[in-house]
């Protein structure tokens, strides 16, 4: 195995790309990225449409990540407004009731 040195992060999860695989994996474990995990911070597993469960469901919000605990969380409105950080976590919280 020969991983490459590229680094990215899979729903809160980080990975590294394997070159030989041609493919992306965790990196705790190598097991390829394809398979989804649940969240760190809520600890569901994505929605059949593939939205983060803990915040599938915002009311006006065209985009949105919860951070999975580890980046920053953000919502993005139908008129392109963006809430980031704490800001995004207290109306998610306002909205959903799940953070």
């Amino acid at each position: 195995m020969f991983i490459s040195g590229g680094h990215s992060s899979f729903r809160g999860h980080n990975a590294v790309y394997d070159e030989s695989a041609g493919q992306w994996v965790y990196e705790d474990d190598l097991s390829s990225a394809s398979y989804e995990r649940p969240c760190p911070r809520c600890g569901k597993m994505p929605t059949a449409d593939g939205h983060d469960a803990c915040i599938a469901n915002l009311p006006g919000v065209i985009n949105a990540c919860c951070g999975h605990g580890v980046d920053e969380p953000y919502v993005m409105f139908k008129d392109k407004t963006v809430l980031r950080g704490e800001e995004a976590e207290k109306w998610i919280k306002e909205n959903n009731g799940e953070t």
